[in-house]
């Protein structure tokens, strides 16, 4: 099954925190899930990176798969978007996320699950 992490646990682990560490690690182990991320997520992490971080973000990045976004994703995640910014805020990044997760089935693993409010997607709060 396909683990998107989102790009707050990507960006904790990158940070050095010892729970995202733990919970990619444990993730990994189960060799239940294949690593990936959406197209966004990616976007962010390489848009802010700084230049003495580059090797090292790259290297981080390598073990995940990058979900591309095509028209159907958009279309999807305008859809989404519109139904659900007004009631829980979700921007557009998560938009695609969920969209991309209805489009390639998986699971999402994040920090803030109210980001995700779509009842027809499986996501899950990476750690506590």
């Amino acid at each position: 099954m396909r683990a998107y992490i989102d790009s707050n646990v990507l960006i904790w682990h990158l940070r050095g925190n010892n729970k995202a560490l733990n919970f990619l690690t444990k993730l990994n182990q189960n060799h239940q899930y294949e690593f990936w991320t959406g197209a966004m997520q990616r976007a962010e992490i390489i848009f802010f990176m700084r230049d003495n971080e580059k090797n090292s973000t790259l290297s981080f990045l390598s073990n995940f798969k990058t979900s591309p976004v095509s028209e159907k994703i958009i279309d999807k995640a305008g859809e989404l978007y519109r139904a659900w910014n007004p009631s829980h805020g979700i921007d557009i990044n998560d938009a695609i996320l969920a969209a991309t997760v209805q489009e390639t089935g998986g699971i999402i693993f994040c920090q803030n699950i109210k980001h995700y409010p779509m009842s027809n997607i499986l996501v899950q709060r990476a750690w506590k």
